[in-house]
């Protein structure tokens, strides 16, 4: 019992000297933790790694601004190709979509009928040419009779008026027999314009009329070619002044305006702007000697406003965008960067015009400016900005 009082008192006082000594210990813990951070804040950091960039050298040049929109491609000529005459279809001479001249016979239509009533005219035109040479004949002997009193007057003015009505009969014979051939004519199908042929819509063999609503085939003409395309109708004093300067550039794009399809000239511009969507509509020429432009298709055109001269431009791939607008990465000397405002103009075909901010030769970072910030220092990858250089250029 006495044993187990004594354990007690004991533990009692080692407790009492524990809770004595721990704020003690705490605060000999915390002077030792400060001074380990005050000896790692002292240590000198490591220099930040540079960075790997790729970078592009403004260039100096004249540079073409450009108004885009959408367009459609369309037949320079349209031609439905249809019969003139009614008759049996008996040849189709072209293949489906061939290219054909003006002139190209396409098809033709069962002649006989036709020719039979041109040689029909032609007899008449004969016969009445004989009657006419016959009456002339007897017109002059009359005219001897009665100068020599063997013929009264009334018999020489009858004379007269026969040849007078077979010269009638013969202008109307001939016009007979001229549209006879002109009918004949007709049973041959003929290409009007030069151009593509589209579906054959009729086959060899059926009976055609000259009042069937749909014809033989339709022929397009593709070379040259249209383009109506639509702007808004705020740049209508641009394109004005453009066309009153001179002939106006257009190109026509893809779609998605990656591939270059062909350039042309603006023709001209629409009579009225379109009040529901407030836009304007162009047309625009294009020779399209390789046909990549196909009446139908749509495509993005881009029509050449003006030509700025002596213009600033980088790639649009170094224009960032910031809280106070666009800005750029530049590197300057020791090749660490800066974060320099620049003001743009047109930015299109992956370059973009630069109105202040950067002189000719400024180099600024097209790739990895993501792991930049202002003052850092910058490693250059001179194979792939060569070939940015060069491509901006």
């Amino acid at each position: 019992m006495i044993a187990a009082q004594a354990i007690n008192r004991f533990s009692r006082r080692l407790l009492g000297i524990s809770l004595l000594l721990a704020p003690l210990l705490v605060a000999v813990f915390a002077v030792v933790l400060s001074h380990g951070e005050a000896k790692a804040d002292d240590a000198p950091s490591p220099a930040a790694a540079a960075v790997t960039v790729k970078v592009s050298a403004a260039v100096k040049g004249d540079v073409p601004v450009y108004l885009t929109g959408l367009g459609t491609v369309q037949a320079f000529n349209t031609v439905t190709v249809r019969a003139q005459v009614d008759g049996q279809l008996q040849k189709v001479l072209f293949t489906e979509g061939q290219q054909v001249s003006k002139g190209d016979v396409l098809a033709e239509i069962d002649p006989r009928s036709f020719q039979a009533a041109v040689d029909q005219a032609s007899g008449k035109l004969q016969q009445d040419q004989v009657n006419l040479d016959n009456a002339g004949v007897v017109l002059a002997r009359f005219q001897k009779l009665a100068n020599q009193d063997f013929a009264s007057q009334q018999a020489l003015d009858n004379q007269r008026s026969a040849v007078e009505q077979l010269k009638a009969q013969i202008i109307q014979d001939r016009a007979a027999r001229d549209a006879a051939a002109v009918q004949l004519s007709y049973t041959k199908l003929i290409a009007p314009i030069d151009g593509r042929t589209g579906i054959r819509l009729v086959d060899a063999g059926n009976i055609v009329h000259a009042s069937d609503a749909t014809g033989l085939v339709v022929i397009t003409q593709t070379q040259p070619i249209s383009i109506v395309s639509t702007l808004p109708q705020d740049v209508l004093p641009e394109v004005r002044a453009a066309l009153k300067a001179g002939p106006v550039p257009v190109t026509a794009f893809t779609k998605d305006g990656t591939t270059n399809l062909g350039s042309g000239t603006l023709l001209l511009i629409d009579n009225e702007i379109n009040p529901s969507s407030g836009t304007i509509q162009l047309k625009s020429t294009f020779p399209n000697q390789d046909e990549a432009l196909w009446p139908g298709q749509f495509v993005e055109v881009r029509v050449q406003q003006q030509l700025v001269k002596g213009a600033i431009t980088i790639p649009s791939a170094a224009v960032q965008r910031g809280q106070q607008g666009f800005f750029v990465y530049a590197v300057g000397a020791g090749d660490l960067v800066e974060a320099r405002p620049v003001e743009l103009g047109q930015i299109a075909g992956g370059h973009a015009i630069v109105t202040s901010g950067l002189s000719a030769g400024d180099k600024v970072v097209t790739s990895g400016s993501y792991r930049l910030e202002p003052g850092a220092r910058v490693t250059i990858d001179d194979a792939a900005s060569a070939i940015d250089s060069a491509a901006s250029r």
